[in-house]
């Protein structure tokens, strides 16, 4: 087990004029690895077993959001007989940047809240001010920590991934490789040394890197030693080619902009961790939406809304594919409507033009509750302080992803999820390991264990002799991995 866990901040709650709302508590944290210790830490360190904090509650609502049917058109009303006040808000007060004015003055123009996933849209990815967009957030030197740079191993292995399948495709001459949300590059980069010698596959790749941050494709296209080139059909316009593979690379804002009409396959690590959730609380007769609201001193707080919000629909759609007895577990709920949306997208993508995807993301294989969770230079921070300066994530339901792709298109199989550790080892990661460690030095031979351990153990390393703060923690089973593949391709490889 991990020793470094996220501790739940105990929730109180305050009576406000149209509706209540609770303001969370700072407590104390026990931090995650020092940034120096090279440990993954932009997962959830909390157990699997519950994800409900002890101690929360709602008052009652009147009138129920019935999950069965369509959503009530009726207003809501609330009864807050029982509420009392709650100590003081704990945020420091802070010169305001241009981001958190920005979301003051939606906030104020609307005059109301927003909800938890507008919000983190916003902090995320606003174009002048959003936490991906204008900075390198990856690495010791970052806010955290992603398995590709933890060692070369993690991307080879996703390169004998997309290779198996390219060959159960029958070896395509032209497929589209495609990442979501690359970070760095360096999954790409290294995918593309390891596969360097397989000529007919890299021969084939046409690669498309999404991503919206124009700092963040800078970086891509340095690690992958991109150049300039002519083209060979007489335009003007010059293609970008990674002298890593020789293979052109293109970028991309969404994926709906990466050419249709070849066989395709999508690797997405840790993408899907990043977008908007929106957070649900129970009532006593059924479920308020979570929003984030201007206290009377100006400081961001959470409301609950008062009546139905659009997100509901897919609160009703994430209920109706849960077990009764999974949900009378919950007092609260994530929903991401652009998780599912997103999977639709790639489901119809493989459907018509044949390939896969692989997603590998720290989550569940069920619904999630509170899982939402903010990360500043490795440590878990309050998700409202300080809003575009710490990243924002949250678990990843693998159950949802399936039910979406399987509802959107009949022509695609699901397979997982497994977990991280399965996955790379099916591939030959340790085999890989073994080759690696015949000619390095003793203290390449030390990093190369620490990695291994990393991307495949679980808990601490049994055989780490150093500084008991810097201990490899083991991601093997917090990670988890899911394929989605056009049905022609047959099962892929390890699923």
């Amino acid at each position: 087990m991990l020793r470094r866990l996220l501790l739940r901040a105990p929730t109180s709650y305050r009576q406000a004029s149209h509706t209540y709302y609770f303001a969370p508590q700072l407590s104390a944290r026990v931090p995650p690895p020092a940034a120096h210790s090279l440990s993954i830490t932009r997962f959830l360190c909390s157990s699997s077993s519950s994800q409900v904090p002890n101690g929360t509650s709602v008052e009652q609502v009147e009138d129920d959001v019935n999950l069965s049917a369509s959503p009530p058109a009726a207003t809501i009303s609330i009864d807050r007989s029982g509420l009392y006040n709650s100590p003081e808000h704990s945020h420091e007060p802070s010169p305001d940047s241009e981001l958190i004015k920005h979301l003051k003055s939606i906030i104020k123009f609307r005059g109301g809240p927003i909800s938890v996933a507008e919000y983190m849209e916003e902090v995320l990815t606003n174009p002048k001010a959003g936490f991906y967009i204008n900075r390198d957030v990856f690495g010791a030197e970052g806010d955290f920590i992603t398995s590709p740079e933890v060692s070369q191993m993690f991307g080879e292995m996703i390169g004998v991934w997309a290779m198996c399948l390219w060959e159960q495709m029958g070896q395509p001459n032209k497929v589209n490789l495609v990442e979501l949300g690359p970070g760095r590059g360096t999954l790409m980069a290294d995918l593309l040394r390891g596969a360097s010698k397989f000529k007919h596959f890299v021969q084939s790749l046409n690669i498309h890197m999404v991503e919206c941050s124009p700092t963040l494709q800078k970086l891509q296209y340095s690690n992958l030693k991109c150049e300039e080139e002519n083209n060979t059909d007489g335009t003007v316009d010059k293609k970008t080619i990674s002298l890593l593979a020789g293979a052109p690379v293109t970028w991309h804002a969404a994926l709906e902009q990466v050419p249709s009409g070849v066989p395709t396959i999508i690797i997405a690590h840790e993408f899907y961790d990043a977008l908007p959730v929106h957070q649900f609380q129970k009532a006593s007769h059924g479920w308020c939406e979570k929003m984030v609201d201007l206290a009377e001193d100006s400081t961001f707080r959470f409301v609950l809304s008062p009546q139905p919000t659009p997100a509901t629909l897919y609160l009703m759609k994430r209920c109706k594919w849960a077990a009764t007895e999974e949900l009378a577990k919950l007092d609260q709920i994530e929903v991401c409507p652009k998780s599912m949306e997103f999977t639709q997208t790639i489901a119809k993508r493989i459907s018509s033009d044949g390939g896969g995807a692989l997603i590998i993301d720290y989550g569940l294989n069920a619904v999630i509750s509170d899982s939402l969770q903010a990360i500043r230079k490795h440590k878990f921070v309050n998700i409202l302080d300080d809003p575009g300066s710490a990243d924002l994530s949250a678990y990843v339901d693998f159950a949802s992803i399936r039910r979406s792709a399987e509802e959107v298109s009949g022509d695609v199989s699901v397979h997982g999820p497994i977990t991280q550790s399965q996955l790379l080892g099916a591939l030959g990661i340790n085999f890989r390991v073994e080759a690696l460690l015949q000619n390095c030095t003793d203290e390449q031979a030390e990093s190369l264990r620490t990695g291994y351990w990393r991307l495949v153990g679980e808990g601490e390393a049994p055989f780490w002799e150093g500084p008991e703060e810097q201990v490899p923690i083991g991601m093997g089973t917090r990670y988890l991995a899911m394929a989605i593949v056009n049905k022609r391709q047959g099962v892929p490889v390890p699923f």
